[in-house]
Order: structure tokens, then sequence, then C-alpha cells
């Protein structure tokens, strides 16, 4: 980072401060301007590019390079699904495309990081690897004294315990992202939202990707919305390989082989590449945290109360690192959380019930609230409505009846407990159902709610008609 933003403005002018946040993504910044605009001295202490993981190497550059896969992907399918259309799509320049996403990040990066800090007087940013010290942080050759510190220094990709792994030259997310010119075929390990978004961007550029991982396609979602997208990437041609044992990675003449365990027989995938998006590791190492008594998990992750207090009086943590729900998103509130906690007594606490989540899929996958799974547990007496997109007019009119709406709801109260969707517009219908759970709404309270005709989001109305009703036997609109 260059000097422009290493401001030195401390609260009495010898070092002392009243809260340090440690990390300078998205995380560290939404605890630093929480601060700052409650009047607090704050030094944000960042190490390497600012930022973080989302604006540089995640959720920014991947989702520009999947909307320009998608581009391809639907010029080509215009021809199959309108009749008297024909569209032709392809790749001529994949550098100039990593170019475009290139500069797009190095903007956001500039206009919601590193130029915001000059408009709060009374955030001093500060580069240099953190260590925790008695009485506050070291960093940088400089000591930075606090009763307050809020760790949020993210995560980093991990590589798995597999046989010969690191001995391949494997990519990990950043580096998949960063290609410039892009392979004959690859292998992508990993079958969570990061992995499935990677196998079909790729794929849909003329890569010839084989996806594999341990058990299910998106474990942590319905079961039946995986399945569904797992048939989907399959039917545009990518390998998909799942609920096996990885055994080895070698070098070959042409790239790379993975040797897995699968019905019982060893069976080996080749590729010219292989991509590794089996998890993050958090960014802990150098923090001095067992010195200080700061818990960790068993994989590093650093522990925290439902306030994001760690075990440590007085030390906090936000974000990724904390090993908790792994979206920009969250990691932003619960930093904020952090800070009122940390400057004004520990009154709020950490709430996840209705957290949308979304995969960049095509067809996307968006969810919000308990897994029929999960409201078992709790102990709900559970019904569930499964509609498939064919009975969706906007679907119909689109001619993309990929997909399926799955609700979940308690038999007795009716209310609204889960909502997951798998639709070519599933992500921007997410939010509908998160309001209706967060508001406490019954199926029927959804079910009679106004939706506009010719949308996605009238699915969540016809899944909730499903419940009591056959929603083929309705008109338009109707009900």
């Amino acid at each position: 980072m260059s000097d422009c933003c290493n401001t030195q403005r401390e609260s009495d002018g010898k070092g002392r401060y009243d809260l340090v946040v440690v990390g300078a993504g998205s995380a560290g910044f939404s605890a630093a301007i929480t601060a700052a605009e409650q009047g607090a001295q704050v030094a944000l202490i960042g190490y390497g590019t600012i930022g973080g993981s989302c604006v540089n190497v995640g959720c920014v550059p991947s989702k520009a390079l999947i909307r320009a896969a998608e581009a391809v992907h639907h010029a080509n399918a215009a021809s199959t699904r309108f009749e008297g259309v024909q569209g032709e799509a392809r790749v001529v320049d994949w550098r100039a495309q990593v170019a475009q996403k290139d500069a797009l990040v190095e903007g956001l990066r500039h206009a919601k990081y590193a130029d915001l800090l000059p408009a709060y007087n009374n955030v001093a940013y500060h580069e240099g690897e953190a260590r925790l010290v008695e009485g506050g942080v070291e960093a940088g050759g400089q000591r930075f004294s606090a009763d307050r510190i809020i760790i949020a220094t993210g995560t980093r990709p991990a590589l798995p315990a597999i046989s010969g792994i690191a001995e391949v030259s494997a990519l990990d997310s950043t580096a998949a992202l960063a290609l410039t010119q892009l392979p004959r075929s690859m292998i992508v390990l990993g079958g969570g939202y990061i992995g499935a978004e990677l196998a079909q961007m790729f794929a849909r550029v003329g890569v010839a990707v084989t996806l594999v991982f341990r058990s299910r396609l998106l474990p942590e979602a319905e079961p039946e919305i995986g399945a569904a997208l797992a048939g989907y990437l399959a039917e545009e041609g990518i390998t998909v390989l799942g609920d096996l044992a990885y055994e080895a990675v070698r070098r070959t003449e042409e790239g790379v082989s993975l040797t897995v365990r699968r019905n019982g027989r060893s069976e080996t995938v080749t590729a010219e590449q292989i991509v590794v998006a089996t998890g993050r590791s958090a960014n802990t190492e150098s923090l001095g945290l067992a010195e200080a008594g700061v818990a960790q998990t068993p994989t590093g992750a650093i522990v925290v109360d439902d306030r994001m207090r760690t075990s440590k009086l007085g030390v906090y943590a936000a974000g990724d690192v904390t090993g908790k729900d792994q979206f920009v998103y969250m990691a932003a509130y619960g930093a904020k959380l952090a800070a009122k906690n940390a400057l004004n007594g520990d009154s709020l606490r950490y709430d996840n019930r209705v957290m949308p989540a979304v995969v960049f899929t095509d067809p996307q996958v968006g969810s919000v609230g308990l897994t029929e799974a999960q409201a078992r547990a709790a102990g709900h007496d559970v019904r569930t409505s499964v509609l498939s997109l064919d009975n969706v007019p906007r679907a119909l009119a689109a001619r993309d009846t990929r997909g399926l709406i799955k609700l979940v709801a308690d038999r007795g109260t009716r209310k609204l407990l889960g909502s997951h969707i798998v639709a070519p517009e599933g992500a921007d219908s997410i939010q509908t159902a998160a309001m209706a759970i967060r508001g406490g709404l019954t199926i029927d309270d959804l079910a009679e709610t106004i939706f506009p005709y010719l949308t996605t989001v009238e699915g969540l109305k016809l899944a909730a008609q499903t419940f009591d009703r056959d929603v083929k036997r309705l008109s338009c609109c109707a009900g």
C-alpha cells in the first residue's frame, strides 16, 4: 500500500487509541468506520493489499468473470431456447477479459477502501504485520496502545491433505481468477460454492472441466438443490464426480492426475491444471494469540461468543477469521457489532437466523433460514413444499425451467422457517423470503401476498400455495 494512505493521527499524540483494528478488509473497515462515527480514535492496521479478500480476490473478480462466461453461454444457447433466433459467442481474448476484471477491482479497491480513509480524521491507517502485546498491538516497528482490540485478519485458501498436492503447482481460487491463458482442461477440487462457481465459469469459456468432491455438491444446501444443480452442470458438459475419497495427486507430462476411490474402486482423472477450492485457513499465525490467551478452534479460527468477544478480555474478532458465516456482508455486520460492543458495553448479540446466502452458479442458488433437517433437529413438526420451475410463468416465458423452490414451515404455527431456491434469477428472490421469515410470516401470509406476475419471485407465492393446493389447477395470478 502506498504512503498516501498511511495516516498518523492519534488521540493523544502518544500512540494510544480508543480502539485498534487489525485487518483492513471489509470487516476491518466496517469496525473502524463504525467506531469513528461514534467519535472514537481508531488505529487501523493493514497487512498486504488493502480491501481484503472480497474486492481483491473473491466476490468482485469472480462475479465479473462469471457474468462474462454467462454472456458467452446464453448467446450460444439462444437458438435452442427461442425459435427463429440464432446466437453465437466465443472467447477470443481471455487476457483482455481478465484485464477488464482487474481494472474493476482496482477501481472498487480505491473507491470503497483506500479513498475512504481521508474522510475519517479519527482513523489512523498503518501498514505492518501485527502482533498482540500487553496493552495493545505492535506492527511495523510501532506500538499501538488500546484497551480494546478487534481482530479481522480474514482467511486464505488452504491446501487439503492429499498426497502429492503440494508438488503439482495446484492453483487456488485466487490464482485461477488471475489466469490470462485458458487451459484446455481443468480439475476443480471441492463441491462448495467456490468450486461450483469456478467449474461452471471455466467450462462455459471452453475449458474441459471435471468437478470432484468428497460428499455431495453444496453439502450445506438442501439435498434437492445440490442434486438439481449437479444435473444442470452435467448437462453443460462438466464431469461431476462426488461421494469419493481423495487418494493422490501426481504430476504428468500433460499436467496433473488425481486418483480417487469411488464405489470401492480407484479411478484416475487427468487434466492440464488443477484448482483447489476445498476450504480456507484463518490468518492468525503471526498474531501471538496463544501467548495473549486468545482461544482458537482446531483449524485456527478465533473463537468468539455471540457478542464477538474472544476469550481475552478486551479483544474481539469478526469476519472470516472467526470461521463463522464467511460472506462479506456477514463480516461487515459482525465487525459493526464488535465495534459497538467494544465501545459501549457488550449489549449487542450476533444474529444470523435470517442470513441469506447465494451461490452464483447458473441457475443461481439462494437460501435463508432453516433447512428441513435443521428444522427437525430444532424440534419443529415440519412441513415442506417443493415446486419445480415449470410451474412458474416467468420460467416458461423465459424458456428456462431449470430449478425448484423448497419451503420449510412449522406444521402447527404454519410459520415459514426456511426458503431454498435454485433458479436462473434465484439470488434476487431470496431476500423476499428473508423478510418474510424475519417478520414471522406464515405460509398463508406468503400465499396471500400480492406478487408481480411474470417474475421469478412470484414462485415463492406459488410454492406457499403448494402446501395446500395444486397450483397446476390455478389460472394465471389466481389465488
